[in-house]
C-alpha cells in the first residue's frame, strides 16, 4: 500500500457514520413527507366551512399537493395559511 492509501483509509471510516446517517435522514424524511400528504388528502374529504375555520382553502390543498412527492407539502400549506393570516391583519 502507498502513503496516500494509508492516509485515506482512516478519514473513510470517520465519515461512514455521517454518510449513513444522511441516508437515515433522508428516508425519514420522504416517509414524513409522504404521511403528510396523506393527511393533506385527509383535510379535502373536510367541508368548506370546516377548511375556514382552520384558515385554508381548498384551493390550499391543491396547492401543496403539486410539490413533488419527496417534499413535505406541510410546509407549503403552512405558508400559505400563514400569508393569508397576515393578509387578514393588514385589512382589519
Amino acid at each position: 500500500m502507498t502513503t496516500l492509501e494509508h492516509a485515506l483509509r482512516p478519514a473513510m471510516k470517520a465519515q461512514r457514520p455521517a454518510m449513513v446517517a444522511r441516508v437515515f435522514q433522508s428516508v425519514a424524511n420522504f416517509t414524513r413527507a409522504l404521511k403528510n400528504r396523506r393527511e393533506i388528502y385527509r383535510l379535502g374529504s373536510m367541508t368548506d366551512i370546516e377548511l375556514a375555520d382552520i384558515g385554508l382553502t381548498r384551493t390550499d390543498l391543491h396547492v401543496a399537493l403539486r410539490s413533488p412527492l419527496g417534499i413535505d407539502p406541510t410546509v407549503r400549506l403552512g405558508s400559505l395559511a400563514s400569508i393569508r393570516e397576515d393578509t387578514a391583519r393588514q385589512v382589519c
